[in-house]
């Protein structure tokens, strides 16, 4: 650790510098998915590649905002396009936004089980690992 620089963090973030440009770029991917529309964009890209028409309607929006949506994702490096004909397909570029959405709709579990009493469970905490997948029930309540 550096006398000028003071670090934070231990555990799976590992030790990063508060001035980092890094966290700034964070706090832009968390306004990115800041919106319930892109959040369910996430959600349904999270099963593999999909047109704009098929996302919308799954998200229950129309082409138009959803192409907004998705040109801001494509932006933020958050989704990629691929091209057939006249269609193009988007995808997820990698993990990370899924991983953040899923965090984020499990800490809003948390927030909807608090409700419910102290001894309140949320669902994420509730269900049988997928294959792969281990129980979140070692995370802090």
């Amino acid at each position: 650790m550096h006398a000028d620089k003071q670090e934070y963090g231990a555990g799976p973030l590992g030790h990063i510098e508060l001035d980092n440009p890094t966290v700034e770029l964070a706090a832009e991917v968390f306004g990115m998915l800041a919106d319930a529309t892109r959040v369910r964009i996430v959600l349904v890209l999270d099963d593999g590649e999909h047109s704009v028409n098929d996302i919308a309607e799954a998200v229950g929006k129309t082409p138009a905002s959803v192409s907004q949506h998705l040109a801001k994702l494509r932006l933020a490096r958050i989704v990629a396009t691929r091209q057939e004909g006249t269609r193009v397909f988007y995808r997820l570029i990698n993990g990370h936004a899924k991983r953040l959405v899923a965090d984020a709709l499990f800490q809003a579990e948390h927030s909807v089980a608090g409700v419910g009493g102290a001894d309140a469970i949320p669902p994420h905490h509730r269900r049988d690992p997928q294959p792969g997948r281990e129980l979140h029930g070692d995370l802090d309540a």
